[in-house]
């Protein structure tokens, strides 16, 4: 496997996982998912080009186990490494949805997590379609972001 998936974005950085150093767990993409992975990759090079920001990854390709130490639903997109938490410095999540949505920019989820991070997504597989799906999900539950 290649370290570098785009221009920006190293495998290291899609597959690393705290949880995963912290309780052992093998954290390692199986072979769709590394594709699937480069698909995101490219995706957050479009996010950083239009924000014109570093963007940190803090979590995306995750194995089962790190799945559910993390409390997330076994469909979670991470799963499949079609999926990404980020944060941007000097803009809160809000501004960073808002960017987005408003870019023009395909995606297949873009949800702002408990006013701490953004969820960006791919598709599941290469032939879907973008759902251009913006959420919010907080204390509160999940809406659809206005």
């Amino acid at each position: 496997m290649q370290n570098k998936l785009s221009e920006n974005f190293t495998y290291d950085e899609l597959a690393q996982s705290e949880v995963a150093n912290r309780m052992g767990f093998d954290n390692t993409p199986p072979p769709a998912a590394y594709e699937n992975l480069i698909r995101l990759a490219n995706k957050l090079e479009e996010v950083r080009t239009l924000l014109n920001k570093p963007i940190m990854v803090t979590s995306a390709y995750r194995c089962q186990a790190v799945n559910a130490a993390v409390g997330s639903k076994p469909s979670s997109q991470h799963r499949v490494g079609c999926a990404a938490d980020i944060r941007v410095p000097g803009m809160t999540p809000d501004e960073v949805v808002k960017s987005i949505k408003e870019s023009g920019i395909e995606y297949d989820q873009l949800i702002r997590e408990f006013d701490s991070w953004t969820h960006i997504s791919v598709p599941n597989t290469p032939n879907l379609q973008p759902r251009k799906q913006a959420l919010i999900i907080d204390k509160q539950g999940t809406k659809s972001y206005a």
